[in-house]
């Protein structure tokens, strides 16, 4: 029988040395504060015994400069607890933390209703087989909040759909994620002969997405981060940074799994702009000259192409 007021003091001091480390390493702790897939009986603990945990695992954590709350894994798993639940373990969170850090829940099927005023940003899972980060293009002005899709499925080999999507896919729906106004995040399913897998265990990755997303990341960072979606035709997506960017003010296109062998594009007269041709997967950016006006720019025929148009100043 387990003594829920009396918190395990080598437990969480564990917690905190990895939260720690993590800071150091400029990563952000997302901590998962109830999930259902648990033996020992902690999801099923009263509203009295989950205040008096909240409210020690607040007031120690909230601390740390790295720390996101999220209010649950799936909570529509637990079929017993009532949304007034969760909002009063919510109201808990937000008067313990004084530093007001972000604030979340996720969904497995069944989404959580993000417009509540608690929730700082939307932390999603695909509801649909292939639909996953096409959705953001509901969900950002459904909800009025950034997207984080924390469960886009999973790069592997694990017998379940969510756990076997191939590497060229994980990085397809990244780059949907980010030309639609998202956050994708990555995971990784690959069992070994020993059954251990990534996603549980850390260890070495294996898949082929890992450095495409690093090579997006840094394509990012190039633009300036967020990206604002833009309409666009409808086999692409578009984005731009408008001008908050002093260097490269840039309008992104991407072409998902079509094969274009050649585009072209109808942009204002008089506006010069540098052009250059991105393979996402191949990791090469290929510039296509200085244009203006109405162009068209050869393409490969390949998947999983983008073009930037960086505006000459």
């Amino acid at each position: 029988v387990w003594d829920y007021t009396r918190p395990n003091p080598s437990y969480f001091e564990h917690i905190e040395n990895t939260i720690a480390r993590l800071g150091t390493m400029g990563i952000q702790a997302d901590l998962i504060l109830f999930h259902p897939y648990d033996r020992w009986g902690y999801s099923r603990m009263n509203l009295e015994q989950q205040n008096f945990y909240l409210r020690y695992v607040v007031n120690r954590f909230s601390a740390y400069h790295n720390v996101w709350w999220a209010m649950a894994n799936e909570f529509d798993l637990f079929r017993w607890k009532p949304v007034s639940e969760w909002e009063s373990n919510a109201e808990t969170v937000c008067r313990q933390d004084p530093y007001r850090h972000l604030r979340s829940i996720h969904n497995c099927m069944t989404m959580y209703d993000h417009s509540r005023g608690w929730i700082t940003h939307c932390s999603l899972q695909r509801i649909d087989l292939y639909r996953t980060a096409e959705n953001v293009e509901i969900w950002r002005p459904q909800y009025g909040k950034p997207c984080v899709l924390d469960e886009i499925a999973y790069e592997g080999n694990l017998p379940f759909g969510w756990g076997n999507i191939s590497g060229e896919e994980m990085t397809r729906r990244f780059w949907e994620a980010y030309t639609r106004g998202g956050y994708g995040q990555h995971g990784e399913t690959y069992e070994n002969e020993n059954g251990v897998i990534w996603w549980s265990h850390g260890g070495e990755l294996r898949g082929g997405s890992p450095a495409r997303i690093q090579f997006l990341l840094d394509i990012m960072e190039e633009n300036g981060g967020y990206m604002e979606p833009l309409p666009a035709f409808f086999d692409e997506t578009c984005c731009t940074n408008g001008a908050s960017h002093p260097r490269k003010d840039c309008i992104m296109y991407y072409f998902g799994a079509n094969r274009p062998c050649r585009r072209p594009f109808h942009m204002p007269e008089g506006q010069e702009f540098d052009v250059e041709v991105i393979d996402t997967w191949n990791m090469t950016i290929t510039p296509a000259g200085r244009h203006s006006g109405e162009f068209t720019i050869d393409m490969p025929s390949r998947p999983y192409m983008a073009v930037r148009l960086v505006k000459v100043k």
